[in-house]
């Protein structure tokens, strides 16, 4: 019959000497636990600090200084970047993304590089306008289909009028009571 072992408590980890060992004697609770320090020489190969070289940083972007200035660097100076949207390149915008547009394949006599985008100029339109002009193109929503409502796992409350509390009969502002 195989009995089980307990591993070795001083094979792998470091155990103390001396004074440190006498003491450690004294106190512990389970002489067999281990001190949980690792034996250099056995878990680690190669064992740290034992290599001649040096480690050197690896030269990046971020190490050049030439391409990395310090005001770049400084996130203190990272302000917020402000941005004008106008009414007429809003709705111009919403026109143009209002319907999906469809990507033609480009033609097998075609020797250009790359397929260059017609753009159409259009005159500018006022922003109630192209929303008017959206709306009426795409109907989203109708009588028989309705936008989706937030579901509630608990019932609506609805307010419901209750007794009133006691107050004088001439009362400036009487205290109305709903449940």
């Amino acid at each position: 019959m195989a009995t089980k072992k307990a591993a070795d408590s001083t094979l792998y980890h470091l155990s103390p000497k001396g004074f440190w060992k006498r003491f450690r004697d004294a106190i512990v609770v389970n002489p067999e636990i281990s001190s949980g320090l690792p034996l250099q020489g056995v878990n680690r190969f190669p064992p740290p600090g034992s290599r001649p070289e040096k480690y050197s940083t690896p030269a990046t972007k971020a190490s050049d200084i030439a391409q990395n200035p310090y005001w770049k660097r400084d996130v203190r100076r990272a302000y917020p970047q402000l941005s004008v949207i106008t009414q007429t390149g809003l709705s111009s915008l919403l026109i143009e993304h209002s319907t999906p547009q469809v990507v033609a394949a480009p033609a097998e006599g075609d020797t250009t590089e790359g397929s260059k985008a017609v753009s159409t100029a259009q005159d500018p339109i006022e922003l109630a306008a192209a929303i008017s002009k959206i709306t009426t193109s795409t109907k989203l929503y109708s009588e028989s289909k309705l936008p989706p409502t937030l579901t509630l796992s608990y019932p609506r409350w609805r307010p419901e009028r209750a007794p009133d509390a006691p107050h004088p009969q001439h009362a400036y502002f009487p205290l109305q009571l709903y449940k």
